[in-house]
């Protein structure tokens, strides 16, 4: 999805994954990060949203939850948005600050005081039921809690594993909830995803999630007096240079970035030149090859909604189609189509990843961008060196 634009924007970043497989320093089933990409992107976001005057929680499910990253970003853009307990914790151990909590999962219920504790700015909850539990845990830390209203999004607008939210015709009655939970606050409203990618322009357009947002902070305004603009409207979704203006323009006060990071949203596949430089690429290798000619790739990083269509081999310079997975394919091997590939080959990936959910190793290369590559560590998807007992 991303080979041919890393090749022409980050070819440097190419040939070092390639020669870090080839001697070793790095195994099969590697994502590796450029650090300066990463860093110069975070920049980036920060300088655009800081002029149209937008804020930024950052995400990294996809890059994995490392430190290196997250401090490198962080100089830029302090406060993150966890997508769950896990990453909340290593994010905070590495001086980065809460900003979103709950955003795509729910914080449980017994990890509250811990989370609640660090002073986020603010907590999403999906229903009544989970912002009574906030109430209580900021209570007892004798403090109130700024929340955000999930907004349940649009039929087909959403996607699997991540439903839930207040109803639109239900903002009322959750307010009315709300408003005498003593422990809260509420602050605004969020939904997901507001915005995707056009796939006839290539450029970012609203979807029906961010108009019911809008909406509930109008009702949630009224109920006050207020102007909708006091309240905060956090909308996630292909957030990038390309969509912030559109943020602005739509009266968001929130973009959530996460693979503008390494250049490698949807926006990204479409119109290679973004502004954000492509900071990644994964590193496989040829396992075996099948008697009908096709190598298979040792696999571990893949997921079925990576989009990933071609591998390079370094060694003949081949690219080779990587064939489609069934549903029920367990992620051992990855088949490519016949082409000069032989085991024990390096092959070179990018596609649309979520590293959290991988087995995969990260490698982190910095001085990639003045020609003076080094490899600064390897991770698991934790965020643990490599090596490390967990």
């Amino acid at each position: 999805m991303f080979l041919d634009t890393v090749l022409a924007r980050n070819p440097r970043l190419v040939a070092c994954a390639a020669e870090l497989h080839r001697s070793g320093a790095i195994p099969p089933d590697t994502y590796v990060l450029d650090l300066d990409a990463v860093t110069a992107n975070a920049a980036l976001l920060a300088a655009e949203a800081g002029r149209l005057g937008l804020s930024l929680w950052f995400v990294v499910k996809q890059l994995g939850r490392n430190p290196e990253l997250v401090r490198a970003v962080a100089r830029h853009i302090p406060r993150f948005a966890a997508i769950d307990p896990p990453e909340a914790r290593v994010l905070h151990a590495a001086g980065a600050r809460a900003g979103n909590l709950g955003h795509l999962v729910q914080i449980p219920h017994r990890a509250l005081p811990e989370m609640l504790s660090w002073r986020p700015e603010a907590v999403t909850v999906y229903d009544l039921a989970n912002a009574r539990a906030v109430s209580e845990a900021a209570v007892r830390l004798g403090r109130v809690q700024d929340i955000l209203v999930r907004i349940e999004g649009a039929p087909g607008a959403g996607y699997p594993g991540q439903e839930g939210g207040v109803p639109p015709d239900g903002i009322e009655a959750f307010a009315t909830g709300a408003e005498r939970l003593p422990g809260v606050r509420v602050a605004g409203v969020t939904a997901f995803p507001c915005l995707r990618c056009d796939p006839g322009t290539g450029r970012p357009r609203a979807t029906a999630n961010l108009t019911l947002a809008r909406t509930a902070r109008e009702v949630l305004a009224a109920r006050r007096g207020a102007d909708p603009a006091e309240l905060l409207l956090s909308a996630p979704g292909v957030t990038s240079m390309a969509s912030l203006p559109l943020l602005a323009r739509l009266g968001a006060t929130h973009g959530e970035p996460g693979h503008a990071l390494t250049g490698t949203t949807p926006l990204h596949a479409a119109g290679p030149r973004q502004p954000e430089r492509p900071g990644y690429v994964y590193v496989s290798e040829v396992a075996h090859v099948l008697a009908d000619g096709r190598p298979a790739l040792f696999g571990g990083g893949f997921y079925p909604r990576a989009t990933v269509r071609s591998a390079l081999i370094p060694r003949t310079g081949a690219r080779l189609a990587v064939q489609d997975a069934p549903p029920e394919h367990i992620d051992y091997y990855r088949l490519l189509a016949p082409g000069e590939a032989r085991p024990g080959d390096t092959a070179v990936l990018a596609f649309r990843t979520q590293v959290f959910v991988t087995r995969s190793t990260v490698a982190v290369v910095s001085g990639l961008a003045d020609g003076t590559p080094e490899l600064t560590g390897c991770y698991d998807p934790w965020g643990r060196p490599v090596g490390e007992s967990p």
